[in-house]
Order: structure tokens, then sequence, then C-alpha cells
């Protein structure tokens, strides 16, 4: 019993194992085209409908059906070749080989191309002298002279017809659509008439109850006005708007031009809210602070308004806080806010010790796509001891940032750039104890290379201008360098003027740059090598630059990249070693 068992087990596994042998899967069918001066493209659409019926490729090919399909096949590559103006080929087959080991060639003369000869477009109805369907006109993929293809006609028609929609001509259509065809001189003339139709508009916007938002608060998603001209694009950004807000775990819009009156499509909007209330605890490491611990709760429709709330603790080895803040979103840009700060810092590092307490209020404006310019107020009480000198400052601080952001990915970008710029001072007038002002960018720039390589350029730049001494500026106001962020081959915050028993106090400017190179093996992984160079310093005549160079190692996560580097210090007396560890893609 045992035995005859093994045996039927034996025969089902080489029956499994079989079909993947060499000889097992061969076709006993192979097709061959040959054919000389046809682009890649034209092949492909040939070799689609040159696929053999299934009883062909199982076993030897019986014969009246291998003939049934060798007569049907000059009639589907001409239809395959017409579409790129070949209406004059010619094709020959034919069965060569053993019966078992049948070889179909089928050989194809191309013969010569239809032309254009004339391209007439035409545009009537209300929209006829819009730019943009002109513009739309000039663009069209077939010019006289060039070779008659299918497929840039119709996208060419598409292109109008789309310029209409996007201006609110739903009804746009084409009246008249023809290509001549003269197969005796092989020239074609094309003749397009695109009649507009009645502008639509947008017309009254509606949010399908329960609302946990008020209407205004919505409001600020739309891309659109009422009374504007209708436009799919911009419904299809009011779409991305809504479901980019995390506050929503579906959307749903609906405009039927059937439903317009007076041409005016009225939009329903329905939105099924998700969670408002998130709280969130993580422990981490980071070379810069050590290990640590992390609370944080967001509410993102606090009291029912649309405001946002979050409050954050921080604990680690070298940096605690509290943090409040109050988010007022603004209703005419999503991108335009209110931001009210209030928190306490205590941070502890091997050239200063401070604590601090602050409150910020900003306010941010949108002034051009991915540009950001906002002015704030901030006050600042920190007590802090650096290189054995203990000091309390009281500061009103102004400021006004601007920032740009151009990244394909905010996770995992290939290309773009960033960069920020800030001004910020104070002075005896607004009650702060010393006077400054100070000038403050950073940025990065990311670009392809090709072959999974790609290049990061950053760079970090501060410049103080103060008539008292910088000591009475705090730790917070002052330039160092060192870190996960610029120099990675030395400790956080580690570089700077040293005072007479060469402690390390800080410095009023600051200038640092980074050339990293990295090599992504998968979407897993990568390797980089880097190379960084800066330092901060009191006069530019006086700079002692700091180098440092290494190699690490990329991991790919849905948060960001998590970035292992080891740097070596270069051009000290004893050039030490440092392992850097961060997650995500920052400044």
């Amino acid at each position: 019993m045992i035995s005859t068992l093994l045996k039927f087990i034996i025969l089902i596994l080489l029956l499994l194992l079989l079909p993947a042998s060499g000889t097992a899967v061969q076709s006993p069918l192979k097709i061959e085209l040959v054919v000389e001066g046809w682009e890649e493209e034209v092949r492909a659409n040939v070799q689609q409908v040159l696929s053999p019926p299934a009883a062909l490729l199982e076993g030897p090919p019986d014969e009246l059906l291998l003939d049934l399909f060798r007569q049907e096949i000059p009639k589907k590559v001409r239809q395959a070749l017409e579409p790129f103006g070949y209406y004059h080929s010619r094709v020959e087959t034919s069965v060569e080989g053993e019966r078992d080991q049948s070889v179909l060639r089928v050989k194809i003369d191309l013969g010569p191309t239809v032309q254009v000869t004339a391209v007439r477009i035409n545009i009537q109805g209300p929209g006829a002298e819009e730019e943009k369907l002109r513009e739309a006109q000039l663009q069209f993929p077939l010019k006289v002279g060039e070779v008659l293809r299918q497929d840039r006609y119709e996208e060419g028609k598409r292109g109008l017809q789309d310029a209409a929609w996007e201006l609110g001509f739903l009804q746009a259509d084409f009246i008249v659509h023809e290509i001549r065809l003269s197969l005796n001189n092989n020239t074609a003339e094309l003749q397009l008439t695109l009649e507009t139709g009645p502008r639509y508009y947008f017309g009254e916007v509606s949010f399908v109850p329960p609302l946990t938002y008020p209407e205004s608060f919505l409001h600020r998603y739309l891309a659109f006005r009422t009374g504007r001209p209708f436009s799919p694009q911009r419904l299809a950004r009011t779409q991305i708007n809504f479901n980019n807000a995390d506050r929503f775990s579906e959307v749903t819009i609906e405009a039927d031009k059937q439903e317009a009156r007076d041409f005016r499509v009225p939009v329903r909007i329905h939105l099924t809210p998700s969670k408002p209330k998130r709280f969130r605890f993580g422990v981490g490491y980071e070379t810069d602070n050590g290990f640590g611990m992390l609370a944080r709760y967001h509410d993102l429709n606090f009291n029912h308004w649309g405001h946002e709330i979050e409050a954050e603790a921080r604990i680690s080895e070298r940096l605690q806080g509290l943090a409040l803040q109050y988010l007022l979103p603004g209703t005419q840009n999503l991108d335009n806010r209110t931001i009210f700060n209030l928190g306490y810092k205590r941070e502890i590092t091997d050239t200063y010790d401070t604590q601090s307490f602050f409150s910020t209020g900003e306010y941010v404006r949108r002034i051009g796509r991915g540009r950001l310019l906002s002015g704030y107020l901030q006050y600042l009480q920190e007590d802090f001891s650096v290189a054995g000198q203990d000091g309390i400052a009281t500061l009103l601080i102004p400021g006004a940032r601007f920032w740009q952001r151009r990244y394909d990915d905010p996770v995992r970008p290939t290309r773009g750039y960033r960069y920020t710029v800030e001004v910020r001072g104070s002075a005896p007038f607004l009650g702060s104890d010393g006077s400054f002002l100070q000038f403050i960018s950073q940025g990065d720039a990311k670009a392809p290379l090709g072959d999974g390589f790609s290049l990061l350029l950053r760079a970090q730049a501060g410049v103080t201008l103060q008539n008292e001494p910088l000591q009475s500026l705090p730790p917070s106001l002052r330039f160092f360098a060192g870190g996960d962020n610029n120099l990675r081959g030395y400790p956080y915050q580690s570089l700077g003027p040293k005072n007479p028993a060469g402690k390390v106090v800080g410095g009023k400017n600051l200038l640092t740059g980074t050339l990293e190179l990295e090599k992504a093996f998968s979407p897993v992984w990568g390797l980089a090598v880097f190379y960084d160079a800066g330092n901060a310093f009191d006069d530019f005549s006086q700079v002692q630059w700091k180098h440092d160079g290494g190699l690490g190692v990329r991991i790919y996560t849905p948060v960001g990249p998590v970035r292992v580097d080891l740097a070596r210090q270069l051009g000290e007396t004893d050039n030490q070693y440092r392992l850097s560890l961060s997650i995500g893609f920052a400044l």
C-alpha cells in the first residue's frame, strides 16, 4: 500500500515538473518576421495581430488550421500597418521546417507611405475666437509633408476638444472630421470643423449633509468659483484638494451638465470625514539627540471650526520640550494660515546648556506656485550657559520668511529643489535686552543622473549684524556647525569660534555645503558617497574650514529614507570617524 502511494506521489510530481523543462514549453510553431526599415512601435503593432491560435501552440500544428491562419495574415498585417501610413504593404508567408518544429516566415514589404498634403481646421461657434483654442489648432500634431498617422490625428482631435471643454464649451464636437485619401497619389487631406456650442459655467455649490466642518471652511478647497467658466480640470483639482486635506476618508463630486439651468452646472459634494482627533507615540534614536520618546496629540477640527490644535511632548537625552500650536486656516487659499505657538525647550549639548520659553504668532500667505511668505513676531526668554558663561536673554523678535519647494515627490523625490530665506532681528526699543539683525538661508537640490544615480546638493548660510558682543545673544541665536544636517563627521553643534580657553562659544556667521552622490540598487535600498565642508565663524577673513567625507546606506521607506552614514574627518591631526543616523528627506 505504501509502495503504491509513493509511486502515485512520484508520478504526480513528475507531471507537475514536466512543463518546467525546456522541451515541454517550447512551442512547435515559431513565427519569424522578415522586414527592414520600420519603427519599433510599428513592429509591436504587427506582432500583436500575429498571435497564433492556442491550438497551433499546443502540439504539432494541424495543417488545415495553419493554412487558415496563413490566409488571414496578409489582411491582419495590412490593417496593423495602415494606422502608421502604410497603405501599400505586400505580405508573403511560407512554412519551413519539420511538422513538429515549424517556422512560419512572414515577409513584409512596407511600400511607400501616405503623405499629408493639406490640414484644414475650422473652429466655429461662440468660442471660435478663444486664444487657447487657436493655440490648440496651431499645435495640431500632423503637419503638411508628414506621414499620415492615425494616432496623431486622433491625438490632435482630442487636444482640440479638450481645450474647448476646459474653456466651458461642454458640447464642443466635430461636425466634420474627414481624411480624404488618394491611394493612387499616396496623399491625404485632413478636414476638421469643430463646433464649440454654448459656454457653460459653474453653478451653485452644495455640500451634502451631514457636515462636520463649516461650509465657509470647506469652500477654501474649491479650485473654482460660482459664475466662472466650467472647467473639468478645476473640478479634478478640487477633488485632489479634498483628498490631500487628510480630513476626509471619501470624497465624491457630482457635476452633470444635463442638470444645468441657463448653462450653469450645479456642483454637489459628498464628504465622509475621517477621525479628526489623532494621537501618536513613538520611541527612536538620532545621533544628534540620542534615544528619545515623542507623544503628539493633533485635532484637525477643534470645536468644529476647522481649526487645528496640536500638543507635543518630546524627551530625549539632549533635548526635551513641550509645545502647543493653534492654527487658523485661511479662507482664500489652502496655503494661507495664521499660527500661534507656545512652548518650552531644554537642550543640553557638549557645547552649551540652555532652556527657553517662547511664544510666536505667524501669518503665512501664498504668493505663487509653491512659494510662501510669512511674517512673525516671537517672544523669547532664554536661560543659558556657554563655555562657563551664564546669561539670561529676553527678546522680542520680528521676522519674515520666504520659502519655495518644487520636488516631484514629498517622500522620495528624484528631482527638484527647495530653499528658505529668513530675516530676523531685535532692538532695545522693542523691550529686548540687546540688538541684532540676522539673515539666514538654507536649501537643497536633487537631480537624476541616470542608471539609478542621483546628485544631491545642500547648503546653509547665516550672517549676523551686531554692534554688541556676541555673548549677549543666547545659543539659539548663535551659529554652530556639526551634526547630521551639515558636517556629519563632527558631533552636533561642536564647531564654531572658541574662547581663549579653547571652548566653542558659537559664531556670528555660518556657511556649510554638502555634495552627495546616491545610487539606488532597488526600490528598497541604495548607497551614497558624500563630502561636507564649512564652519561657523565671526570673521569672513578668518574662517577655519572643516571637511569630512564618507559612505552611507539608504533604506527607502513610506515615511522617507533611513540614512545611515559613516563619516570621517579630513584635515585634522587625528581624523575621527562618526556614525550618523537620520530619517526622512530633510534640510
